[in-house]
């Protein structure tokens, strides 16, 4: 496998290359994101990741020496307005692939019409459903649940944990990491004990952690959950004084979920994340050393803003996008599916992607670094 690094400098010089003698049209790219609403904490920094990362493609000279056009709707995290912008982008714009998905629920409603009008799809978003089983013109980025679940399970039985309890949401992102977490929990000799659920409106989980709380036995709590109810989770689990370790998921891997919880009530709390919440923390030999530092040093200098992993996500649909469509010396859609498939050891701030037609996501377990919040900040577990 070769490793591909596409940092600004390495990137510059792919796009410089261009293909003699090959004429392209104006290369338009789609994206539908959850830039505002409940899931904006995700779709904002992948907005304004894809806006960057377009504004820097197009000043190094575009793609092939052709510029990129984005034509990016806020879909709001409602998944028929996904629906409704993915139509329009492939039928009104003219798109050759689309980015977007911010959620499960929004990808999936994406996903019919990208295979029906066979242009390939990127999602941002968490389920293992999204490319499982695999759909021609589907891929994604983000690591799966069930890829969280057993990176979650490997570090209980370091910790020799063998029972838990679990309180999960009942958002499109909990039921389904829910799921997978109960399939996979026996293999790992961790029997769950207790197994409690919230909905995405509710403001108080004490009733459910009571529960938990109150079964034998119990050694650790997880929470499978998206958006606010993990914070939530987080601060009633301080406030009821429960002494036990807390782990939560990749869904909720960003600086505003410690903001939101409470730096106090969120000390100790572990989960799954991507080597971009420790970019300073990472060896100059890291594989993902490069590409890392690149993208947050771009985004905190654009937005006065620390990155997050869901902005992350953003950076890598991209630069897998741009890196097909320069190795297809094409904009024609079924060529740009095809090369990213074929997309080989490209590293990214999430992983390093090796896709084949039977893993339209290109991660293994070993992408998830297991972090622990101390002091208000990310931590890496030895």
């Amino acid at each position: 496998m070769t490793t591909k690094t596409l940092t600004t400098t390495a990137l510059t010089g792919i796009l410089a290359f261009g293909l003699a003698g090959v004429a392209m049209a104006e290369i338009r790219i789609g994206a539908t994101l959850s830039e505002t609403g409940p899931a904006s904490f995700l779709g904002d920094p992948e907005a304004k990741t894809l806006r960057m990362l377009v504004d820097e493609v197009n000043a190094a000279g575009g793609i092939n020496g052709e510029q990129i056009e984005l034509i990016m709707y806020d879909d709001a995290g409602d998944p028929n307005r996904a629906r409704t912008f993915a139509t329009r982008l492939i039928e009104d714009d003219e798109v050759v692939a689309i980015i977007g998905g911010t959620t499960t629920g929004t990808t999936m409603s994406i996903m019919p019409m990208v295979d029906d009008a066979e242009i390939p799809f990127i999602s941002l978003a968490g389920a293992i459903q999204i490319i499982d089983p695999v759909q021609p013109f589907t891929f994604k980025t983000p690591h799966t649940d069930r890829m969280a679940c057993a990176r979650i399970f490997e570090d209980m039985q370091a910790r020799e944990i063998t029972r838990i309890g679990m309180i999960s949401g009942t958002d499109g992102f909990g039921a389904s990491m829910r799921e997978q977490c109960l399939s996979i929990v026996g293999e790992h000799g961790i029997e769950v004990v207790a197994d409690e659920r919230y909905g995405p409106q509710d403001a108080d989980m004490t009733p459910q952690l009571t529960n938990i709380r109150g079964e034998e036995g119990i050694q650790a709590v997880l929470n499978p959950g998206f958006g606010q109810g993990p914070s939530i989770v987080t601060r009633n689990y301080a406030q009821l004084g429960i002494d036990m370790p807390l782990y939560q998921s990749h869904g909720v891997a960003s600086q505003g979920f410690i903001d939101l919880a409470g730096a106090e009530a969120a000390e100790g709390v572990r989960l799954p994340g991507t080597a971009l919440l420790v970019a300073d923390l990472l060896a100059e030999d890291d594989p993902q050393y490069a590409v890392v530092q690149a993208y947050t040093q771009a985004y905190e200098a654009a937005y006065d803003m620390p990155v997050t992993t869901f902005g992350g996500y953003a950076h890598d649909a991209f630069r897998i996008l741009v890196d097909a469509i320069e190795r297809a010396g094409s904009s024609d859609p079924q060529d740009i599916r095809d090369a990213i498939e074929a997309t080989d050891g490209l590293v990214g701030t999430t992983g390093i992607y090796t896709m084949s037609p039977d893993d339209h996501l290109g991660l293994d377990i070993t992408a998830f670094r297991m972090l622990e919040i101390r002091d208000g900040g990310w931590t890496l577990v030895d």
